[in-house]
């Protein structure tokens, strides 16, 4: 993603596209119920609070994203060039949301999560949710907390919360979204975690973290995790 006007035409080792840069997208209260529908669909009482008449025309929207002949794309950037990329993957019959982590030095994109129907993740624990979200660097979708926090939440897990973590995700959906019951929805979300569900870290004898997942790649018990380097550059590049 060279700036916020020109998407970047590939993203190494990422196939499809082409990629269409929509940062508008992030101020429209329908693009986000769309964008939180799978992390909300674990509980009745998240899909409950999500409710309303806004919810076919959210559905409306977020097929025409995953099925259009272009992929939209966001962007955060991080610090030391690194960036991450949230691709709504527009393949006909395998759509999802990609989440993605690259560095210019690098062969190709780390795949944190995707949030489909094969989820995989969670890619981020919430300190570095909310440092991707706080670290105001410009050039990337957006520079507002609460659409970062938001955009890159269905990645997020973690059983270890601060005591100020609904307060947060209170203030980025009332920020964002037109949700009736903000807070409400909030510590259900933070309770439940979507499909992945609150995930435990640790740290490696190496020294960066990992979790219990059990579809992460970033935990070194799974088949198909990173190996040991790129889990260190991950977390080195992820680092509040």
């Amino acid at each position: 993603m060279n700036s916020p006007q020109t998407p970047s035409a590939r993203i190494p080792g990422y196939g499809g596209g082409p990629f269409s840069h929509q940062p508008d997208l992030l101020d429209e209260h329908l693009f986000w119920l769309g964008h939180l529908h799978n992390y909300c669909s674990e509980s009745e009482e998240t899909e409950d609070l999500l409710d309303g008449t806004d919810e076919q025309e959210a559905g409306a929207l977020q097929s025409r994203l995953l099925g259009g002949d272009t992929w939209p794309v966001f962007t955060v950037p991080l610090a030391g060039d690194h960036r991450l990329y949230v691709v709504y993957r527009a393949f006909k019959e395998d759509e999802g949301i990609d989440y993605l982590l690259h560095h210019p030095d690098w062969d190709a994109a780390e795949r944190l999560a995707q949030d489909d129907g094969h989820f995989m993740g969670p890619g981020l624990s919430w300190a570095e949710l909310t440092a991707a979200a706080d670290n105001r660097l410009p050039g990337g979708s957006t520079t507002d907390p609460h659409a970062r926090l938001l955009l890159l939440l269905p990645a997020f897990g973690d059983d270890a919360l601060p005591d100020d973590a609904v307060e947060r995700l209170t203030a980025a959906l009332h920020a964002r979204t037109h949700i009736r019951a903000p807070e409400r929805l909030a510590a259900a979300l933070l309770k439940d975690q979507g499909p992945c569900g609150p995930t435990h870290w640790t740290t490696a004898e190496a020294g960066y973290p990992i979790n219990d997942a059990d579809h992460s790649f970033r935990n070194p018990a799974n088949s198909f995790a990173w190996p040991t380097a790129r889990l260190a550059r991950a977390a080195m590049a992820l680092t509040p």
